[in-house]
């Protein structure tokens, strides 16, 4: 074997060690596309999380539209944040220091 030879077959080598070296650990390897998979997975879930929030805040949003307005989900945002209650209700203060609403 000559000298030339061996050089040669030293840089293949030296190249087969590089790129299979990087094709593990690069910024491109299998170690950084098992760490995106489950990043993946993670923001799916957290996803489908929001997708059922926005779902709820759309069927709420959908009852208070005016061409089909829910008289009960009026009556029960208005109460809520006017904070007022018809006279034959009964309260139950969970509050001790909170005040009666109004009539």
């Amino acid at each position: 074997m000559s000298v030339r030879q061996a050089c040669v077959s030293l840089i293949c080598l030296g190249l087969l060690g590089y790129f299979s070296y990087h094709m593990f650990v690069g910024e491109y390897g299998l170690e950084s596309r098992a760490r995106l998979q489950t990043e993946i997975k993670t923001l799916e879930g957290e996803r489908r999380g929001l997708q059922a929030l926005r779902q709820r805040i759309e069927r709420d949003v959908s009852l208070m539209r005016a061409d089909k307005l829910d008289p009960d989900m009026l009556d029960e945002r208005a109460r809520a944040v006017l904070n007022f209650s018809h006279p034959n209700e009964i309260i139950i203060m969970t509050n001790p220091g909170a005040t009666l609403p109004k009539p």
